[in-house]
């Protein structure tokens, strides 16, 4: 970070995303100095080296407190109530919900509501709640399978504390080194704009000889 890079030449996007192209150490250094903030090596494995601008320390700061929240956190029971035809936009909507309270440590309670002559045809619910747990089965596990109490369907899931903290460092890693474009992309773009400036020479001559010619 700051004086500490080495490289002798670098690729640097500016705090609000902008290509700023390949640069010395310093020359970058002094950009970021002028507008009060750091310049933090995201990418060092990549050729040349890829920089960003940013405020390093309250970035780490947020990511503390981040952390910290979700150390914080008791767990609690949570519910989502479904019927037996909940229909799949619906469906989505409670779902996401369920994944936000697997993800922050808690239990759901999923239950499947019957009214009037849907007790008669149970086995909706019960295909119902073998979605839920297919679809979230990725972060969760069954504590409590399905059970009837009176006209409620309900089972009960938990954490996967090992998917989820798995999934967690993946994002941790995303959010460190993807807080610039991925590489790729930015050679892309810088490629595209040689090729666009070398088709605009081409076409530039060809049209100054056709205009000798005649």
């Amino acid at each position: 970070m700051n004086e500490l890079i080495i490289s002798s030449e670098i690729r640097v996007i500016a705090d609000d995303g902008e290509q700023l192209g390949v640069m010395t150490p310093s020359d970058a250094l002094t950009r970021a100095q002028e507008v009060g903030l750091d310049l933090v090596e995201v990418a060092p494995g990549s050729k040349p080296p890829v920089c960003r601008i940013m405020d390093y320390g309250r970035y780490k700061y947020e990511r503390k407190k981040k952390m910290g929240k979700n150390k914080g956190h008791t767990a609690s029971l949570k519910e989502v109530k479904l019927r037996p035809r909940t229909d799949q936009h619906d469906l989505d909507f409670k779902l996401k919900n369920a994944r936000r309270f697997l993800t922050d440590g808690d239990k759901v309670k999923v239950t499947v509501m019957y009214r009037g002559r849907e007790m008669v045809h149970r086995e909706f619910g019960y295909k119902q709640l073998k979605h839920v747990t297919e679809l979230l089965s990725d972060i969760a596990n069954v504590e409590n399978p399905p059970r009837m109490e009176g006209r409620f369907l309900s089972m009960i899931l938990v954490p996967n504390r090992e998917a989820i903290a798995e999934l967690a460092r993946r994002e941790s890693a995303s959010e460190e080194v993807s807080e610039v474009e991925p590489v790729e992309a930015v050679e892309a773009e810088l490629a595209a704009g040689v090729e666009a400036k070398q088709a605009a020479g081409d076409s530039g001559a060809a049209e100054a000889a056709e205009a000798e010619n005649s």
